[in-house]
């Protein structure tokens, strides 16, 4: 009997630390390059869960009172995303190296990030702090991206500009969609002027849920018409809204579970000129799951769901095709998006490799 209890001990203690959360970041230093003095910047790290349970970063805590950080505060799903955004205040002249203390319930509980930079009182090379060029004005983005908004949002991008043209310059965005509001600040650069364009996102006026993609135009001079020399791609994930759940119906939500979030057909590609697998869907929560949107971003992949509405314990068949032919006609990814009714995961993306 001891050694059974032993053995489950151990079995128990090897799951728990298997299955855990993991920490990862799209960048560990950011350098910021040149920055003009009393002119705050905002860097923004997209953190990813590696591990197999969620990530909740409790704590971020900068190296100096000089910054202030944000965080995604819910949990963070297996595989999803969530961001830290910290602005620098660049109160104090000459070279810095900050870092951040990021606590977390992964193993480690403790991680560090940092930026650095220079803070001038007239930047001569925008190179690094503005590094998109159309034509001669510089921009510090050149795609836009709202990820993850709920009904209701109303997020804020801002575009940095500089006019380095040697005349005046009006920033102007073409084909901007309804759903975006802009601002911009000066109304008019004089050459090496810098400016900001804000653009605030109107979920309201977004007709669907999941990824809306669309582009807009930066006019560079009076007159401009739109090519793919100044297309500024755009994007947004509209997620349902959990915000009116009674404390029971967030008990006993729904819960998807995928057999796999990472499928690799370039196997079965390389003999046949269409390939094809199953993916099986699970309810494991204790309410209705609803698959409300399925959305694909390459011609090439093609999918079929059995039943979009599960019982508690319910399983189904998701069924995925790959066309060979049409497979890279397009940079576009082999991926597809689905959005649930699961709280935690409302949206969940599954990976193609085809080659």
């Amino acid at each position: 009997m001891k050694q059974i209890l032993t053995t489950y001990i151990l079995a128990v203690a090897a799951f728990t630390a298997m299955a855990q959360p993991r920490f990862s970041s799209n960048k560990e230093t950011y350098d910021f390059g040149q920055i003009e003095w009393k002119h705050p910047v905002t860097v923004q790290y997209v953190i990813t869960n590696t591990g197999d349970q969620p990530l909740v970063l409790t704590e971020v805590e900068p190296s100096c009172a000089c910054s202030v950080a944000e965080w995604t505060k819910s949990p963070i799903a297996p595989g999803e995303k969530g961001t830290i955004s910290v602005t620098f205040d660049a109160e104090a002249l000459g070279h810095f190296d900050k870092s951040l203390a990021i606590y977390s319930n992964a193993v480690p509980h403790l991680a560090y990030l940092h930026f650095v930079g220079e803070v001038v009182q007239e930047i001569k090379d925008y190179t690094k702090t503005y590094p998109y060029l159309i034509g001669k004005i510089r921009l510090d983005k050149n795609t836009l991206d709202f990820p993850d908004v709920n009904r209701g949002d109303h997020p804020v991008l801002k575009i940095g500009v500089v006019n380095l043209s040697d005349q005046a310059y009006a920033p102007i965005l073409m084909h901007l969609p309804p759903f975006l509001d802009m601002r911009v600040e000066p109304e008019v650069l004089q050459k090496g002027e810098k400016g900001v364009i804000t653009l605030t996102l109107n979920t309201e006026k977004l007709n669907d849920l999941g990824l809306t993609q669309t582009s807009i135009f930066l006019a560079r001079f009076p007159g401009d018409k739109v090519s793919d020399e100044n297309e500024i791609p755009l994007s947004t994930i509209l997620l349902p809204d959990f915000s009116g759940l009674t404390d029971a119906q967030r008990v006993n939500a729904p819960v998807v579970h995928l057999s796999e979030k990472n499928i690799d057909m370039s196997a079965e590609l390389a003999k046949k000129r269409k390939a094809k697998q199953d993916i099986l869907l699970t309810n494991t929560g204790h309410s209705l799951l609803q698959i409300s949107k399925l959305q694909v971003f390459n011609p090439a992949v093609g999918v079929s769901l059995k039943k979009n509405v599960l019982q508690p314990g319910e399983t189904t068949r998701l069924r995925v095709t790959i066309n060979k032919k049409d497979a890279f006609k397009t940079k576009r990814h082999l991926r597809i998006l689905m959005i649930t009714n699961d709280l935690h995961s409302p949206k969940v993306e599954i990976n193609i490799k085809a080659k």
